[in-house]
């Protein structure tokens, strides 16, 4: 009993008071889960660079870029600033976007000119065709929809056992929240919501690796 509370007040209590403070304007001690366990990325679709994209055990920002990919850079540009710049030293990070057939040339040089600013080695791109990526979509069972160029302005975040996490209950004031995506058109819902979500989820595995660390001391 005694050898719990030590490891209580050790190990516990900072990440709570952690959570406490770091999540701002959530009220959530974990983020709750809005779909478990999406499908992984499907193993046909090719990636720009001819590797291997997965969702396993990895802390991923999921994004549906569309065909517009350099149209809409900005939105991009507002991401890596906002989110991956922030998170990138977390070795378990990554941004994966899922893009139509014949967008790759976009990709690439959407990287190039996102490589001037920033370490881009944790971006993914997988292409598909536009049926393949809309049925992906709708397995996520979400209330947003793609647009008709196959992309949305939202991204998502997805655990290391692929389950997509958001808001759903109630906000600090009491009033029903329920927040699925993160939409990159707004730097303030990135600086926020999301920056506040992703602390939360990066704080909950912090937590899991102090516990199996204490664990084995014991």
């Amino acid at each position: 009993m005694k050898k719990n509370l030590v490891l209580f007040v050790l190990f516990i209590l900072p990440i709570v008071a952690y959570l406490f403070f770091a999540s701002g304007v959530n009220s959530f001690i974990t983020l709750p889960t809005i779909t478990p366990t999406i499908p992984d990325v499907n193993s046909q679709w090719t990636s720009l660079n001819g590797e291997k994209v997965t969702l396993n055990n990895k802390i991923t920002i999921l994004g549906f870029t569309g065909r517009d990919i350099m149209p809409n850079s900005g939105n991009f540009f507002t991401l890596n600033q906002k989110i991956y710049n922030k998170y990138r030293e977390f070795k378990d990070f990554q941004m994966v976007f899922i893009a139509p057939d014949g967008t790759q040339q976009q990709a690439q040089t959407l990287l190039k000119e996102l490589g001037k600013i920033a370490n881009v080695s944790g971006y993914h791109f997988v292409f598909a065709s536009p049926e393949a990526i809309t049925a992906y979509h709708n397995e996520l069972k979400l209330l947003g929809k793609l647009d008709e160029k196959v992309g949305t302005p939202n991204v998502y975040i997805i655990d290391k056992k692929r389950n997509l996490r958001g808001r759903k209950g109630k906000s600090v004031q009491g009033e029903p929240e329920y927040k699925e995506g993160y939409n990159t058109t707004s730097a303030s819902d990135l600086h926020n919501d999301m920056m506040d979500d992703v602390k939360i989820i990066l704080a909950e595995y912090r937590l899991a690796l102090k516990r199996n660390n204490a664990n084995r001391k014991i």
